[in-house]
């Protein structure tokens, strides 16, 4: 089993930045890729960005350039970046690996 835990959300003014963490834990040796999701009201879930293991990583076009996913492999952690946030860019934002997914965390991006 597999425990992810995300941290950071909140709310933020466009153009404004946040980082978010997610931890995570368990008795499985985490060599796949890892990746946060984000799923606006009304809309389905989204991939925003993964990250390869050995750090190789894959963006939505609508965030490239803005957010940045790096990932700690001895601490089971990977992060994600976002600046220049936009109000299109609120959402729970989720963690995923394998087929395990955390409890998700908001951020609303309003003025």
């Amino acid at each position: 089993q597999v425990q992810l835990v995300e941290s950071g959300g909140g709310l933020v003014q466009p153009g404004g930045s946040l980082r978010l963490s997610c931890a995570a834990s368990g008795s499985i040796y985490m060599n796949g890729a890892m990746g946060w999701h984000r799923q606006a009201p009304g809309k389905q879930r989204e991939l925003v960005a993964s990250i390869t293991r050995g750090g190789s990583t894959n963006y939505a076009d609508s965030v490239k350039g803005r957010f940045t996913i790096s990932r700690d492999n001895a601490k089971n952690t990977v992060w994600l970046q976002m600046n220049s946030l936009k109000p299109e860019d609120t959402a729970v934002y989720y963690c995923s690996f394998r087929t395990f997914w955390g409890q998700g965390t908001q951020v609303t991006v309003s003025s």
